[in-house]
């Protein structure tokens, strides 16, 4: 099985007790839910930025996976993160790169299935993901992630509407959103009625994360929407970085790999879950825990 991620990779900076650790960010946490539990048979491919003066801090993951597609560029994104308390983080920007060139591949349907996670919000155009659409006869699963805050003149990214989104959803199969993010595509304040319209406009299933809430999904069942809801694992939580791309990336791949909607979510469920209960360095073991959720 052939999956192609797409998506920013970025420096994160993030703020703890009297300064900032630097970490690996943005795609690669894709990258790492999507190798953690892929079969030794399978390909992962990315398509990012990356320049050799920051290709380190990516590289425990990235050697494993097929770069070909990915672009050299100056500089990558830089973003300061606030996770302290239970709300959402604060970003703010240090800089944002233009979008990712889709230009070097010619065949998009050798590819079983397509991840696109906005992680800036600037990773693809909607022209880029229509002609993706066009070509690609596949699945595409998007996070709508950053593309759900807007960027003030200080970099700092707050929520706001999306623009344009009934053209972004047009050409998705699988939505992503946590609670947040699902209330700037739609007018709409209730849940379900949200749900409906977001599947009458383009995507088939569409999964919501609520962190230690758990998770649901609403999707086509027929001519009828179906959802499921699940708890989140009894975990101690001590990282909240990344969870939501591990949780994306096992699903998908869970999915396209065959399992229908509600197992999918329940193997994603447990991989966020081993992700936020998982401290740092301790990322190693993690391909262990999720390979042993699916049979091979």
């Amino acid at each position: 099985m052939k999956i192609l991620l797409v998506g920013n990779s970025i420096i994160d900076h993030m703020e703890e007790n009297s300064g900032y650790n630097i970490k690996p960010g943005g795609i690669y946490y894709s990258a790492l839910g999507a190798n953690s539990i892929a079969d030794e048979n399978d390909s992962i491919f990315i398509l990012t930025g990356w320049n050799e003066k920051d290709l380190n801090i990516f590289n425990n993951v990235y050697s494993k996976i097929n770069m070909d597609y990915s672009n050299k560029i100056e500089s990558l994104p830089e973003v300061i993160l606030k996770t302290s308390g239970e709300g959402e983080r604060e970003e703010t920007y240090i800089n944002l790169s233009t979008q990712l060139s889709i230009e070097k591949i010619n065949d998009w349907n050798q590819f079983d299935g397509i991840l696109i996670n906005m992680i800036t919000g600037f990773d693809i155009t909607i022209d880029q993901l229509n002609y993706i659409k066009e070509q690609f006869k596949g699945i595409v699963y998007f996070d709508l992630h950053t593309l759900s805050r807007g960027v003030d003149k200080n970099f700092k990214r707050e929520f706001r509407p999306v623009p344009d989104s009934s053209l972004w959803l047009k050409n998705i199969d699988i939505l992503q959103t946590n609670e947040n993010e699902l209330k700037t595509i739609s007018k709409s304040s209730d849940e379900t009625e949200t749900a409906n319209e977001i599947l009458n406009s383009g995507p088939k299933i569409l999964i919501i994360t609520k962190g230690n809430k758990g998770a649901a999904v609403y999707y086509k069942n027929h001519k009828r929407v179906d959802y499921y809801t699940i708890d989140a694992e009894k975990v101690e939580a001590v990282n909240k970085v990344g969870c939501g791309d591990i949780f994306g990336a096992v699903f998908f791949y869970t999915y396209i790999k065959g399992y229908n909607v509600i197992k999918s979510l329940k193997i994603a469920n447990k991989a966020g879950a081993l992700a936020v209960s998982t401290v740092e360095g301790g990322f190693k073991s993690l391909s262990r825990f999720l390979r042993e959720l699916i049979p091979r």
